[in-house]
């Protein structure tokens, strides 16, 4: 996911980058075309960095590679979120209702996020609740100042990668504070289809990009 905030205008977007959207990196004309989620493994940050930039036009300031325990640690250093799901269905230890708002744990809420295969949206339907449960956690306010305890960040330090600065980290707990009250969400949007089958072994499903200004115009900053 692309988290842009903007201090001028106090407002925060995230954009959830389709796993599977068709990609070429000059760099690796060797994988190309490949899915965009193949970009890390091929070049690490830096060559995803540079993909975002080349196809939607996002410069990537910084990033913050977190995961699935680093996740459960600081929903459950907020004291948990409330939830209010989209759809009903069981997952792991834990059942869902939709409609109605569920105060959950860091374990409960990591399974809400996991869940595809029974979600008649696939995988944009597991993007909706990851952006649903990221969401909760910015906007938790005041309690985001408890991820920045030192103890806390040396709790999970191991789960979470990250080029921010502790300084870095304080002073944008600060200023983009208000950026949490007016918050929207998207999704990267494409047309599926299937790669001939001499490339299936490296990208059996792909999107192609969508046509122009299916990404919100304030993605683009930052």
């Amino acid at each position: 996911m692309v988290l842009v905030l903007n201090p001028r205008t106090k407002k925060s977007t995230i954009v959830s980058i389709e796993r599977d959207f068709q990609v070429n990196f000059p760099q690796y004309p060797q994988y190309s075309p490949s899915k965009i989620n193949a970009a890390y493994t091929y070049g690490g940050v830096k060559l995803l960095s540079q993909t975002l930039d080349r196809y939607f036009k996002i410069p990537v300031n910084t990033y913050a590679l977190i995961n699935m325990g680093g996740m459960k640690s600081i929903i459950d250093q907020l004291g948990g979120v409330d939830i209010t799901p989209f759809l009903s269905f069981d997952y792991g230890d834990y059942s869902y209702k939709k409609g109605v708002t569920t105060h959950m744990n860091g374990d409960k809420a990591l399974e809400y996020c996991r869940m595809r295969y029974d979600d008649p949206e696939g995988d944009y339907g597991r993007q909706k609740r990851q952006r649903q449960v990221l969401t909760a956690i910015i906007k938790s306010g005041a309690d985001v100042q408890s991820l920045l305890k030192p103890t806390f960040l040396n709790s999970v330090s191991s789960q979470v990668r990250t080029d921010l600065t502790f300084s870095d980290l304080t002073q944008m707990a600060k200023s983009y504070r208000a950026g949490g009250d007016q918050l929207e969400t998207d999704y990267t949007h494409g047309t599926g289809f299937l790669l001939p089958a001499h490339q299936s072994g490296r990208a059996a499903k792909n999107q192609r990009p969508g046509p122009p200004g299916c990404w919100p115009e304030k993605s683009s900053a930052g």
